[in-house]
């Protein structure tokens, strides 16, 4: 497949399941790594082409713990992807950024268990990933009215939310946003040579963090379907804010080794 590498790319996260209002074309993409989560919408927003994948399926069919990452990363390199950004829902664990609030993190701690997470899987291969977040894509979204510039999301295993004391754990360990989905994608995206930016709708307030019942899920679907119109805007509006031309030179190359022969 022949493509210039402009193409940019949107995982969309718990809720958000399409993004444009009519797509150019659907494209199911095989990898060596089986079937991503659901065909690749591919559409325009303003002068951008865009590939849309839903990261747990267009009925939500994958728990955090079983969407196919690896398949899905590769998929959209294999399209022409090389600058994604990655919206997702995440509880907040800090009251100052509450329900509705939109987080740009420039950090994430790992914390999932047994998620295939690299494509080397022969070879001493060491991946450079001290700034796992774009900073090119980064400034495109946090020059919005009203996006958080910065912050440490935890990533958990899911699918079960955070205990009231993990949550005060990790408030007390300086993270501001707990989420399911945020590992492996990112180093995933490194190991491509994809810039990648993580862009966080907040949903609640994790468990530890105030008193009540604690999180459900049927809040946080709550919560996010009742932004969900805004933050489409609010993506859109960042795309528009990327540059024809990927200039970001943070992404690429890392590893001083060859990537997987196969690579597309």
């Amino acid at each position: 497949m022949r493509h210039n590498g402009r193409m940019l790319g949107v995982i969309g996260g718990s809720g958000f399941y399409t993004f444009f209002e009519s797509d150019l074309r659907s494209i199911d993409v095989d990898t060596p790594y089986g079937r991503p989560s659901a065909a690749v919408a591919i559409g325009a927003v303003g002068e951008h082409e865009v590939a849309f994948l839903p990261r747990h399926g267009a009925t939500h069919q994958f728990s955090a713990h079983t969407v196919p990452y690896r398949a899905n990363m590769w998929a959209l390199r294999k399209l022409g992807v090389r600058r994604v950004f990655a919206p997702c829902a995440v509880g907040s664990l800090d009251p100052v950024n509450g329900p509705g609030a939109v987080v740009v993190p420039d950090q994430l701690v790992d914390r999932t268990t047994g998620r295939a997470d690299t494509y080397f899987d022969s070879g001493a291969v060491h991946v450079d990933f001290a700034d796992p977040y774009c900073p090119t894509l980064r400034a495109a979204a946090t020059g919005l009215p009203g996006v958080v510039d910065g912050g440490t999301m935890v990533v958990i295993q899911g699918p079960r939310f955070s205990t009231r004391a993990e949550s005060r754990w990790f408030a007390s360990a300086g993270f501001g946003l707990v989420n399911m989905t945020g590992y492996p994608e990112a180093v995933l995206a490194r190991e491509l040579e994809i810039c990648y930016a993580a862009i966080a709708l907040v949903t609640d307030l994790d468990a530890g963090i105030q008193a009540g019942d604690g999180v459900k899920a049927a809040d946080v679907f709550a919560e996010f379907e009742k932004n969900m119109g805004a933050f489409k805007r609010l993506m859109r509006a960042a795309i528009g804010r990327v540059a024809a031309e990927r200039t970001c030179t943070h992404c690429q190359p890392h590893t001083g080794v060859t990537l997987p022969v196969e690579l597309p």
